[in-house]
Parts: structure tokens; C-alpha cells; sequence
């Protein structure tokens, strides 16, 4: 992706945020140049990868698969001892014609809250023992106090204020319901690791490679130098 995108998205996620009073905690509000000051006090920051986040999960094809986000809070599996959290929290912008791919998460269960704008469309698949999607079982379904049972691949539709928790090893993708608008969207779940916790199918990537056409307007989470 070209900076100049990232920008883009980046201020716009941070337009729907303030749209939807969603106050964001100081250090999403750090400059680039101001990060290169800031001391071991913030490496919660760096270590937990709080912060901002975009992904074209390597397809460069950003306005038709990827979304933006933020991680405001997370713990850290590999550092239990000085980061104890055992839960995260983001918010995550798509816009309509985004897609985020068919993936499941081997350790962490989550809800995804649609917050406001337009609709959500998540579909569902259970797994198989060898992690292959299962297109024929049908699935059990969670959303705000509710249990039913829908049939593989079936689509669960978010409007806004309604939510739908994801146990392990559940596949899901979702995208917006066309002509309802732009989705502002929160995740609650335990740990997040972008790193290790993402079983996507078919494979993708995760975190874009950036053209720098423009300076950065913000960091992004795994872009933080180290404290001085």
C-alpha cells in the first residue's frame, strides 16, 4: 500500500470514531516525530501492538480487501508476567466493497458489536478436525442473549447495536451490506495476536507493504521505534 492510502484510511477511521463518541486514549494521538522521544514508560504500547493498524492482508487491493483498526487495549501471551491482561479490546472501520477474509482463531473467542453507521454481514463455518472448513454442519450461533442453529455458510446480519460472539475455531468473514454505509465496528476478546492466532483460508497475508509516496500521518503498530 502507498502511505498516502494509509493516511487516508487512518484519518478516516479516526472521523467515524469522533462520529460515534468513541474517545480514543492518548497515544493513538502521538506524531511519528514524537514517538521517536518516547521512553520505556509507553512499551505496553510496543509490546502489546496497541494502536493503529491496517491491513490488505498482502493483496494490495485495499478498497476491496482490508479494513482499518485500532487495538486499545491487549495483553500479551508471551509476556504474562508484565503484561497480565488476559483480554483486548478494537475498533475496526470497513467501508462498503471492504472484505475481511475467511479466517478462525485458534486461542482467543470474541464479540463483534457493530457500534454504528451501516450494516454487517458475517458469515459462518465450523472446522473440521484437520482445520478445513466444514460446509455442512450447521452452525451454532450467539448473538446479544439468543442461540440458534444456522447452516454452513449461512450470512448473520448486524445492524447497529447488535453483536455476535466468535468461539474458537469458528470460520468467519465479513463485509457491509451494500448500500447501508460505512460500519464502525468493536471487537472484545481474550489476547490478541496477529501474529500467530489468525488461521485464514485460503492464506493471506496480514500487515501491508508500504510505498512511501508521503510522511506518515501516524504510526502504525509495528512500526514503533524502540525507547531510547
Amino acid at each position: 500500500m502507498k502511505r498516502s492510502e494509509i493516511n487516508k484510511a487512518l484519518k478516516e477511521l479516526e472521523a467515524m470514531c469522533e462520529k460515534y463518541c468513541r474517545k480514543l486514549p492518548p497515544f493513538c494521538h502521538f506524531t511519528p516525530e514524537q514517538w521517536q522521544d518516547i521512553g520505556h514508560e509507553y512499551d505496553e504500547v510496543r509490546d502489546c501492538m496497541l494502536g493503529w493498524d491496517i491491513t490488505d492482508y498482502g493483496m494490495g487491493d485495499f478498497d476491496k480487501i482490508g479494513f482499518s483498526l485500532i487495538t486499545i487495549r491487549n495483553g500479551n501471551q508471551h509476556m504474562k508476567d508484565k503484561y497480565p491482561k488476559v483480554y483486548a479490546e478494537k475498533l475496526l472501520y470497513l467501508k462498503e466493497g471492504q472484505y475481511s477474509p475467511n479466517h478462525f482463531h485458534w486461542y482467543k473467542t470474541e464479540d463483534i458489536i457493530n457500534c454504528g453507521g451501516g450494516n454487517v454481514l458475517i458469515k459462518v463455518y465450523n472446522s473440521l478436525p484437520d482445520e478445513e472448513i466444514d460446509y455442512e454442519s450447521d452452525v451454532t450461533v450467539h448473538t446479544d442473549g439468543r442461540t440458534y442453529t444456522v447452516p454452513a455458510g449461512s450470512v448473520i446480519r448486524l445492524t447497529p447495536g447488535e453483536s455476535i460472539h466468535i468461539q474458537q475455531y469458528m470460520y468467519h468473514d465479513f463485509n457491509v451490506e451494500p448500500g447501508t454505509g460505512s460500519v464502525l465496528l468493536a471487537e472484545v476478546s481474550q489476547c490478541n495476536d496477529d501474529n500467530t492466532d489468525n488461521r485464514f483460508n485460503p492464506p493471506v497475508g496480514r500487515f501491508p507493504a508500504i510505498e512511501e509516496d508521503e510522511p506518515p500521518y501516524r504510526l502504525l503498530c509495528n512500526e514503533y521505534p524502540a525507547a531510547k
